[in-house]
């Protein structure tokens, strides 16, 4: 779980995680071994070096040839040398420290077989070592802290930590160039996915790339292909029916029998809805334009149109929303709602907010509703609960399919759940 926290979401930073991470480990891995071989053996032979040179001045001390060494050690060894009495030097004040110079330093100083003590706390100043001679003086030496650390090494390092940062950069610029095109699919298929008019997707990127923007391309046109055929289709048996049924009703004018007469009314009636249904759905199917839209207002114009005696309506307005889509589609999905919901019920409660989804509309009626399991069975062309009933109502059962199509065309959803009132809550997510 910590490790899905951490990873980023986005395809450009998983990939920059992919190339540098690696990276990151061999850099850490090659210091490690670095440092315990490359600059073990570099320290081991600096500091045997320097011992060396100090045991040849030591040895030069006890030959009391001090002029001479003073001379040699500033010329040749880069040391500064100092010979004290023990009453004037203070071996608390130096500090052994730790690590592979200090190490190797106190190794090859054990050699001598000599008293000391060293100092590397402040190795830009030179390593100062104290030793004790034979004559009970103390040699105070300060050695140039050349002699003893090699920076090259360190340099080393730092080109490396500098080398992998250049790297990290460039792979940043050419995996966004190359993602680029993944972003516009995004944005197009959201496009298109929300009914809205998406162009073409341009080809362009890998070759992997190509082949989705190519096959998102088919899709498109395939899907628009579909839709058309299905319209046309649709529209075309609407219109081709209106014909022989307004022959029928102008016979049924002419019929004596009233019994027959009621019942062939009734089936006539039923027919021409589901034609108005069929037109109506095929005009939500047709293109609209894109314009801005205050739900708020769309709301207040289709409580407008009610009767506010016979039916008690509550709306609420937590957030002025403002939106973009096609304004008489919405309209009419949302009319279709509480169209039913007055249909079988006199108070409505309706409630339009904001919050981390979009827009929430939330339509609530005190009417009998329907039965959990039929939820979603509702939304289903044709499906009714009570076929007797719609019949008399002169419904088609396409009211809720229709506003599904639109909503979700919109980008949004539609959910039914139980009402607070006893009736039907209708659920509308709209993004924003």
């Amino acid at each position: 779980m910590i490790l899905k926290k951490i990873i980023p979401l986005s395809l450009l930073g998983r990939s920059i995680i992919i190339i540098f991470v690696p990276i990151i480990v061999l850099v850490i891995i090659t210091s490690i071994i670095f440092y315990q071989t490359s600059w073990n053996i570099i320290s081991k032979r600096l500091t045997q070096s320097v011992v060396a040179d100090i045991n040849v001045l030591v040895k030069l001390i006890d030959k009391n040839l001090d002029v001479e060494e003073i001379k040699i050690v500033q010329e040749d060894f880069k040391m500064k040398i100092k010979i004290v009495e023990n009453a004037n030097i203070n071996k608390n004040s130096y500090k052994k420290q730790r690590g592979i110079l200090s190490n190797r330093l106190k190794q090859s100083l054990l050699e001598l077989e000599i008293p000391f003590v060293y100092d590397l706390s402040n190795i830009d100043e030179g390593v100062k070592i104290i030793l004790q001679l034979k004559t009970n003086k103390y040699l105070l030496i300060n050695v140039d802290k050349d002699r003893l650390y090699s920076e090259t090494a360190f340099v080393f390092l730092l080109w490396m930590i500098f080398a992998s940062i250049l790297l990290l950069f460039f792979s940043y610029f050419f995996m966004n160039k190359e993602i680029r095109p993944l972003k516009r699919l995004a944005i197009i298929a959201e496009t298109f996915g929300r009914g809205l008019d998406a162009p073409e997707l341009k080809s362009s990127g890998a070759l992997e790339i190509k082949q989705t923007a190519n096959a998102f391309n088919q899709m498109r046109a395939r899907i628009k292909r579909f839709l058309k055929q299905r319209t046309d289709m649709l529209a075309g048996v609407s219109h081709d029916l209106r014909t022989p049924l307004t022959r029928m009703k102008l016979q049924l004018s002419l019929l004596k029998d009233e019994k027959a007469k009621k019942e062939l009314e009734l089936d006539i009636n039923e027919m021409t809805a589901m034609l108005d249904s069929y037109v109506s759905f095929v005009r939500s199917e047709a293109p609209e334009p894109i314009e801005n839209i205050n739900l708020n207002k769309l709301l207040k114009d289709i409580i407008k149109n009610i009767d506010l005696k016979k039916y008690n309506i509550n709306f609420i307005e937590k957030n002025i929303i403002k939106t973009s889509g096609r304004p008489l589609q919405l309209k009419r999905a949302i009319q279709n709602i509480i169209d039913n919901s007055i249909r079988y019920s006199n108070k409505l409660n309706i409630e339009i907010f904001l919050n981390d989804e979009g827009c929430i509309i939330i339509i609530e009626d005190n009417g009998p509703g329907i039965p959990d399991k039929n939820y979603e069975d509702v939304f289903k062309p044709f499906f009714s609960l009570d076929p007797s009933r719609n019949k008399l109502k002169g419904e088609s059962g396409l009211g809720l399919s229709i506003t599904r199509d639109i909503i979700r065309a919109h980008g949004g959803e539609i959910k039914l759940s139980k009402s607070s009132y006893g009736g039907l809550k209708s659920l509308i997510q709209l993004p924003i």
